[in-house]
């Protein structure tokens, strides 16, 4: 058991205790065993060619993260700061267990796929997308971690990836729509009986990650910054979760449902639930929410969507869309997430220069930035390379000395401008 210790809450999460989350747990015990599947698959039969091929891309997902999480929960139960979240800890650890179990009795009654669940799971495999991949890596390396240092910046670290991003903000908006449909259909009934228990576990385990970051996280600078960067470090791969194989949007419209309102379910919760831990999404580096906050959660969403289809953010894409339309909301995010304050007084211009699309720039003047179509007058620095090459720098996937070296980014400027350019975009957090 780890000795750091908690700062008692008095907030609006103290009228929660790890003891009433304990005995939900135990008022609401299932079994997996128990629920009943004789008719689900005449309603597996009954749904339409795209709608077999889009639950099997998004059951694959919950049973495989099912699975990794209960295997990945161990050494938080070690590193709980008091008794009670231990004990609460390893009745989540069971109901994991018992979610894997539940679909991999889908799996192998209703659609026929294995035997065991390392079969079962095994047919999962070809569906995990780059994204679910990148954030179920970051899992796995995070329990290691964990093992290795129980402190409590990495705790608070550890539950923000775990209970707030995996099951908060990734399995949750999923779990939502999926249970709505079925509940509505009645078409197999044991599923959905199945997804309603999970749903409710699912809140208890995002309610006990809320009250202990709630109760950890405001009064440290130290656990404020390991959250930002857990989630600096996931927030691309998360994007990638919710993007459909092929960026093809009958994955989730076969269901009745728009990738918009996925999104703007999770950014809901995603607002209340760091409102009440007390770190408001507002006190957060802007990188971690680059867009206009006098827009709504459905214009954010659009955008967000626009981006992530069109290839710019989440799986990288060969060739991103570089229409107006994509330029204009990228490089808004990208004056939104500078530094104007960086190059002192005076007026900074950068310019990009694109082979194969419109050119923009940036002009940061009196500590502010904002992004204008079309060449500037008279550039401070000048960019010239073509749009994907750009995308991959400035998603952080590939480093801008090593497309100068390869010739496929070519800076013009003084050297006093390229270095007030690094000032002014350095990624956050160097």
């Amino acid at each position: 058991m780890s000795v750091a210790t908690a700062a008692p809450k008095t907030g609006s999460t103290a009228g929660i205790s790890y003891v009433d989350l304990y005995r939900r747990w135990e008022e609401n015990n299932w079994s997996a065993m128990g629920i009943d599947f004789s008719r689900d698959r005449a309603g597996w039969d009954g749904l339409t060619d795209m709608q077999r091929k889009s639950a099997l891309w998004m059951y694959s997902m919950f049973f495989y993260g099912e699975d990794s999480v209960a295997d990945n929960l161990s050494p938080y139960i070690d590193a709980a700061p008091t008794e009670e979240q231990a004990y609460f800890l390893t009745t989540q650890q069971v109901d994991e267990a018992r979610h894997a179990v539940h679909f991999h009795r889908f799996f192998k009654e209703v659609l026929g796929a294995g035997d065991d669940v390392a079969e079962t799971l095994q047919t999962t495999l070809p569906q995990l997308g780059w994204g679910y991949r990148g954030v179920f890596d970051r899992l796995d390396l995070m329990a290691d971690e964990l093992r290795a240092d129980r402190s409590l910046p990495k705790y608070a670290q550890a539950v923000a990836l775990y209970h707030l991003v995996v099951e908060g903000t990734l399995a949750q908006p999923g779990q939502h729509f999926i249970e709505d449909f079925f509940t509505k259909d009645g078409s197999m009934p044991g599923f959905a009986e199945g997804m309603r228990h999970i749903s409710r576990d699912e809140q208890r385990h995002i309610a006990f990650g809320v009250k202990t970051l709630s109760e950890i996280v405001p009064q440290s600078e130290e656990c404020k910054a390991a959250v930002v960067e857990i989630l600096r470090e996931t927030d691309l791969f998360s994007l990638g979760v919710f993007c459909p194989p092929g960026f093809d949007r009958e994955y989730t419209e076969c269901w009745g449902f728009s990738l918009e309102e996925i999104f703007g379910f999770s950014l809901r919760l995603i607002q209340q639930r760091w409102k009440t831990i007390g770190f408001p999404r507002e006190e957060m580096p802007a990188d971690l929410w680059p867009f206009d906050p006098e827009l709504s959660i459905e214009e954010i969403a659009a955008k967000e969507i626009k981006l992530m289809l069109a290839g710019v953010t989440g799986e990288p894409c060969a060739r991103p869309d570089s229409s107006v339309e994509i330029q204009e909301i990228h490089f808004d995010t990208v004056a939104r997430v500078s530094n104007p304050g960086a190059t002192g007084p005076g007026r900074f211009t950068t310019e990009w220069q694109f082979t194969d699309a419109d050119p923009w720039h940036i002009v940061v003047e009196d500590g502010s930035a904002r992004a204008v179509h079309g060449p500037a007058p008279s550039p401070d620095l000048t960019l010239k390379t073509d749009w994907s090459e750009w995308i991959s720098i400035s998603m952080d996937r590939k480093s801008p000395m090593r497309s100068i070296t390869s010739r496929r980014l070519t800076p013009w400027g003084s050297p006093r401008a390229l270095n007030a350019f690094r000032k002014v975009f350095a990624p956050p957090g160097t």
